[in-house]
């Protein structure tokens, strides 16, 4: 039997410095100090009689040995979390994932999402950051959240990408609008009243903005917003009609609040991914990824969502 005063918490310390670059940032990522770091590779390299990496104002920088062991020590973290799976006690699997979605997911599925997360790996803590798709984006090239839930396209590639399904985009507009103006109207007329839509570089505004400089249409009245919420708001207080996506509209169109309108254009659909890098990553991330799928599918590919008028 090999006996060794090797831990998991070393080896986590070594592959977590490794993918973050720094002493400092593995001890962010790994929720304690950079001393506590620094002395877990320490022990480590001193059990084991081999240097690891080597220390460069402040980066690292692995040595060959380390290099040839260090997809080795992945493998070890992987089938010790491997091993309570089978055992099927997740509840033993203690850490964090960092939690990158959009606005529209965090509105919508997200909260039946986590209480599903949260039943299969109770000890598992999320740290939770809501933003435009962008900037999920570039913290997921960065190494600074474990999973997006975002819309496409990418400028980044990740090593793994599940679809989550598509959201359609509507025209939706206040009761007393829609009374003055009709449940059906062109494009180049809703153009001459205020038009609610997302932040200016989303897909939705950009194709909006490309179609109407093509056909000479008014653009002087769209008021972008980087909240969705609040543009559901301004429309429900008649400031205008507004191109949101359907989902996130769906109980204001119950209620009667809003109203869809029948327009003659509407953007692309909303492409929802699951997005992590499985090279790096404990397996929990991957099983919330397929879990993010069965939640966001659940309605036949839709983001829970309605279709707009045909």
């Amino acid at each position: 039997m090999i006996k060794s005063q090797i831990t998991l918490k070393q080896l986590e310390a070594f592959v977590c410095v490794v993918d973050m670059g720094s002493f400092r940032k593995a001890a962010a990522v790994l929720g304690t100090t950079q001393p506590n770091i620094s002395n877990r590779i320490s022990t480590l390299e001193d059990s084991i009689g081999i240097v690891l990496m080597h220390r460069d104002a402040g980066s690292v920088r692995l040595s060959e040995k380390g290099e040839a062991l260090l997809a080795t020590a992945r493998q070890v973290l992987w089938n010790a979390e491997a091993f309570l799976e089978v055992a099927e006690r997740q509840d033993l699997i203690a850490d964090r994932m960092r939690l990158g979605v959009t606005e529209l997911i965090a509105s919508t599925w997200l909260h039946v999402f986590l209480r599903r997360f949260r039943e299969a790996y109770p000890s598992v803590a999320v740290e939770l950051e809501v933003e435009l798709s962008t900037g999920i984006e570039q913290k997921l090239a960065a190494g600074q959240i474990d999973l997006a839930l975002q819309t496409g396209p990418f400028l980044h590639e990740s090593t793994d990408s599940l679809a989550l399904g598509t959201c359609p985009y509507i025209w939706i507009a206040p009761p007393e609008l829609i009374a003055r103006t009709g449940p059906k109207t062109r494009l180049a007329e809703l153009l001459l009243t205020p038009v609610l839509i997302h932040a200016r570089h989303t897909l939705a505004s950009k194709e909006l903005l490309k179609f109407a400089e093509t056909r000479k249409l008014a653009t002087d009245r769209i008021v972008f917003s980087s909240s969705l919420a609040s543009c559901v708001q301004m429309a429900v207080d008649g400031m205008g009609a507004a191109l949101l996506p359907a989902a996130l509209v769906r109980e204001q169109i119950e209620s009667g609040t809003l109203v869809v309108l029948d327009c003659d254009w509407h953007p692309k659909p909303l492409e929802f991914f699951a997005r992590f890098n499985g090279a790096k990553v404990s397996r929990f991330v991957e099983a919330a990824a397929r879990l993010a799928v069965e939640v966001a599918t659940g309605s036949g590919g839709r983001i829970n969502s309605i279709d707009h008028p045909s």
